[in-house]
């Protein structure tokens, strides 16, 4: 079974497949960042700036979604990798097809999100409390799993690959530069002074997300051993190299 977590004795660890971790790992980011965007405490750098676009744009056409924003937004940043590195790949396909599916997922846990009580500071500092975990355990989760990731990740991983810097670095400029975009369109779409998206959440999602995640990995590790479900980890590592 797909979902199926099965003893292992020897290890005394139970089995958690990776495309599981992969369902499992979209839900967990998905319901978490709706959390925060509930909280109105600041977002991640990294989706800061899909947030303000779907802000901006849903003035003018309401149907114009977070998750549209998102797929749309990792769209681009698709194609401008491509045009960097000059050479399409098929794993960037599979992880348009990733960013989608977490959309949708995100639209769905907004509106899921939406239904709950609650819109004073208690509330809300509740609502970020928990979903700033939950995105550390979701990106914890894709982590441990063979499928494309979003198109965020993606981009830091080939970058340092072509580059041969250290991926850390890639991943703390990459940050670095999600903020500073964030800020300008902040400032850009709502005026100077007025932050959206980008407060003081933000800062501490960025101090502790790293280790957060890191804490969140090894304790999956303690507790599952993650194996394939189905034959295709060959197939999609042979498509990264196209």
């Amino acid at each position: 079974m797909l979902m199926g977590f099965s003893t292992s004795w020897s290890a005394r660890r139970r089995t958690l497949y990776s495309e599981a971790a992969y369902a499992l790992g979209i839900v967990a980011l998905a319901l978490g960042t709706a959390l925060m965007e509930r909280a109105d405490f600041g977002l991640s750098m990294v989706v800061a700036p899909a947030y303000l676009l779907h802000l901006r744009l849903s003035r003018a056409f309401p149907a114009f979604t977070f998750g549209m924003a998102e797929y749309a937004l990792q769209a681009a940043l698709l194609l401008a990798l491509t045009l960097a590195l000059r050479r399409p790949k098929r794993a960037y396909l599979f992880s348009f097809i990733t960013a989608v599916v977490y959309g949708l997922t995100l639209d769905a846990s907004m509106a899921l999100v939406a239904l709950l009580p609650g819109g004073g500071f208690a509330a809300r500092a509740a609502f970020y409390l928990a979903g700033l975990p939950l995105c550390a355990v979701g990106v914890s989760l894709l982590f441990h799993t063979y499928i494309p990731p979003e198109a965020y990740e993606l981009f830091v991983k080939e970058i340092a690959a072509r580059t041969g810097a250290n991926i850390h670095a890639v991943k703390t400029a990459y940050d670095c530069a999600s903020c500073a975009v964030g800020v300008a369109l902040s400032f850009a779409f709502f005026g100077v002074g007025h932050f959206e998206g980008v407060k003081l959440g933000t800062i501490l999602c960025a101090l502790v997300n790293g280790p957060l995640i890191g804490l969140c990995s090894r304790g999956l590790e303690a507790a599952f051993e993650f194996r394939d479900a189905l034959p295709l980890r060959e197939r999609f590592e042979r498509k990264k190299k196209r």
